[in-house]
């Protein structure tokens, strides 16, 4: 093989398959960019320092207040020293970056400079590998909603979700190469960060169980179980009670701002409002989401989209959640444009959940003794937390009439079946339930004469 030929011509090729993502690449470091910016007054003006300044200018971030609250600033090492509520692939993170910091002068600010920095790299890898998975759909720009949307901008900062964000997605790219085991590999990180993505097994196993590809699904569940225990086991023999605090903190919280049970709580709903329910109206409320999800999935005379069901359950997950905080936006963004890349919904959601980041803001000073002057009345607030159910409902009743009505996906043209589904892309249906019985007996052979 003669080296001086072959080398060149493969950077080429390399270079030529990485030119259309570039352009994506620097819009999602233009939208960090704006990210951080956005908290200026907290990073530059110290607002962050002031519990009504943080929030009449906008900039809240959990990030540089937990490195006192979670004891980082007295080199207590996560789940060790000190018990964190968050899983162990942020705590990692937070221990990794406070020894970084440590040593430095205002280490509280170096902290959120350093996590701000990974999330920023997280977003453009996470844009990168939604172009990729957009060009399989022909429309490798609908990443741009991932790397530029206003809410994202707003709210990209405030926590580590970014980070998950970049896994999930490439579980889903290594799905979608048929790497099966590495797709359950990612998604078991991206759980062990944050432990949302777990409900992609239900539209992965639905998919797999109507076209039998069971092996797939086994081989995915199969590197999502491993690659979770691994992670999590060394925390949970050395540190259990500080690894389990995630857990116990969940399942114990309350109603939390942005949740319709905080709305029920609030309004003394009868029932709805019951803070002694909350848990149980939360499981069974998604439970009854998720048969209808299944029922849709199994039934739909043409087998559903990967993305469109991932779509379906996280919206599910998120509008019957008992906590529901602003960055929450960040897990839906990739999979609502994927599902249904149509500009107007999407736009609609968008104004919707800018309009709930600053209600949040100025609802919680306006709560603050003294300061209802300059916040907003519970009204008001109650709009924003509508708001944004409302218009995730309206992208979902969408979602489902192009799965009912294929012929109105705009990716299901031309004879297109599922480029994001991998080795369900084009694969016949094996297990399928009709409710019509008028469908069956269409569908029904001839029999022979």
């Amino acid at each position: 093989m003669n080296r001086s030929t072959y080398a060149p011509g493969t950077a080429g090729s390399v270079a030529r398959a990485a030119a259309p993502f570039v352009p994506l690449a620097l819009f999602a470091v233009a939208g960090a960019l704006l990210a951080y910016l956005w908290k200026w007054p907290c990073r530059f003006g110290g607002a962050w320092n002031d519990g009504t300044q943080q929030f009449l200018n906008f900039c809240y971030t959990d990030i540089y207040p937990l490195w006192w609250n979670e004891k980082l600033d007295q080199g207590m090492a996560p789940y060790f020293g000190h018990p964190v509520e968050y899983p162990v692939g942020i705590g990692a993170l937070m221990w990794v970056i406070q020894r970084i910091v440590s040593g430095l002068n205002e280490p509280g600010v170096w902290f959120y400079d350093l996590t701000v920095l990974l999330m920023a790299v997280s977003l453009v890898v996470g844009v990168v590998i939604m172009a990729r998975l957009a060009l399989l759909q022909r429309r490798p720009w609908d990443a741009a909603w991932y790397a530029l949307a206003p809410a994202l901008i707003l709210t990209a900062f405030i926590n580590w979700d970014l980070l998950c964000g970049a896994l999930a997605l490439g579980a889903f790219l290594a799905w979608s190469r048929q790497k099966h085991f590495l797709a359950g590999v990612l998604l078991g990180l991206a759980v062990a960060t944050k432990f949302y993505p777990v409900v992609f097994l239900g539209p992965l196993f639905l998919l797999s169980l109507r076209a039998r590809k069971m092996p797939a699904f086994l081989y995915a569940l199969g590197g999502m179980v491993i690659t979770w225990v691994v992670v999590n086991l060394p925390f949970m023999m050395l540190a259990f009670q500080g690894w389990k605090r995630f857990y116990v903190f969940s399942s114990e919280r309350g109603a939390d701002w942005g949740s319709i049970w905080y709305f029920f709580q609030m309004k003394q709903w009868p029932y709805l409002g019951d803070s002694a329910r909350l848990d149980t109206l939360g499981i069974v409320s998604f439970g009854l989401m998720c048969v209808a999800i299944a029922v849709l999935a199994l039934t739909a005379r043409t087998r559903p989209r990967l993305m469109q069901l991932c779509f379906l359950v996280l919206a599910a997950f998120m509008m019957t959640n008992k906590v529901w905080s602003p960055q929450y936006v960040l897990w839906l963004v990739p999979f609502a444009v994927l599902a249904r890349p149509n500009w107007k919904p999407l736009v609609l959601w968008q104004i919707a959940e800018c309009w709930y980041f600053f209600a949040i803001w100025l609802y919680l000073v306006g709560i603050q003794p003294g300061n209802e002057a300059l916040g907003i009345s519970d009204v008001t607030y109650f709009t924003a937390v509508w708001g944004r159910v409302l218009t995730i409902g309206i992208m979902a009743a969408f979602v489902v009439r192009d799965i009912l009505r294929p012929e109105h996906d705009v990716i299901r043209q031309d004879g297109v079946d599922d480029p994001i589904g991998g080795v369900l892309d084009g694969a016949p249906d094996r297990f399928v339930l009709r409710l019509d019985p008028a469908a069956k007996r269409e569908e029904a052979p001839a029999a022979p004469a």
